[in-house]
């Protein structure tokens, strides 16, 4: 995929109206509601999370995080929450993903790979013909309890760069960004989009911290580059 010129901002954990419309307001380009998980921060309740992505307006993707496998019950939890993507955190079994198409025509399905090596380019070349988009974080799903993300870990981003330049479709990065990092992420990666939980968040509440927020936004916008060259002047 080819480097993007506007980088996509897609602010996560999302728990209540008012940080709905914070991150809205800040210039976030989509929103990811977090459903049950194994660990992980930012986790809301199915029905707080309809309410949510009912409140998302035109113009702005609610990202419904799933760590499920079944895909009646993954059909069964998208159409209830009714978020307009779904981002499948571990692992599906073979042919899943063509079942959530025939299923779910109109939600696109957002794939997560976990970057724990040079493996990784394999699993996500593979997935890619099957997916409307890639993101990649940090967790590991081979542990005991999964890890799936929220861990605030930055991963090997020379592997994140090989893999953008190698799958044909839209690729997400999270793991560990924060407002200090995010244009050298940019730079290492030239991703889709940034998606960022943690390095937003501050106090015992977890709470989206406003300040954080818009030096994030400020540091990407810093990096967005002309489409084309400059017009010529009269």
């Amino acid at each position: 995929m080819h480097a993007t010129a506007r980088p996509r901002i897609k602010v996560c954990c999302i728990k209540s109206a008012d940080e709905a419309w914070m991150a809205i307001d800040a210039g976030a380009h989509a929103l990811g509601l977090v459903s049950a998980m194994p660990s992980g921060p930012g986790v809301i309740s199915d029905e707080l999370a309809a309410e949510l992505s009912a409140e998302v307006p035109p113009g702005v993707d609610a990202f419904l995080l799933t760590s499920l496998h079944d895909v009646d019950a993954l059909v069964e939890q998208s159409r209830r929450i009714g978020a307009r993507a779904l981002q499948l955190v571990d692992a599906l079994p073979p042919g899943a993903h063509a079942e959530l198409r025939l299923a779910l025509p109109g939600v696109k399905l957002v794939q997560v790979v976990h970057v724990t090596g040079p493996e990784s380019l394999d699993e996500a070349r593979a997935l890619a013909p099957d997916v409307d988009a890639i993101l990649l974080d940090s967790g590991n799903p081979s542990l005991e309890v999964k890890e799936l993300g929220g861990t605030g870990r930055r991963h090997d981003w020379e592997i994140s760069r090989r893999i953008r330049e190698q799958v044909d479709v839209p690729l997400f990065l999270a793991g560990g960004l924060n407002p200090d990092n995010a244009a050298e992420a940019l730079a290492a990666v030239a991703p889709f989009g940034l998606d960022v939980c943690s390095g937003l968040r501050s106090g015992s509440g977890f709470d989206l911290d406003p300040d954080k927020l818009e030096r994030f936004v400020a540091a990407v916008r810093g990096t967005d580059r002309p489409a084309g060259p400059p017009p010529r002047a009269p």
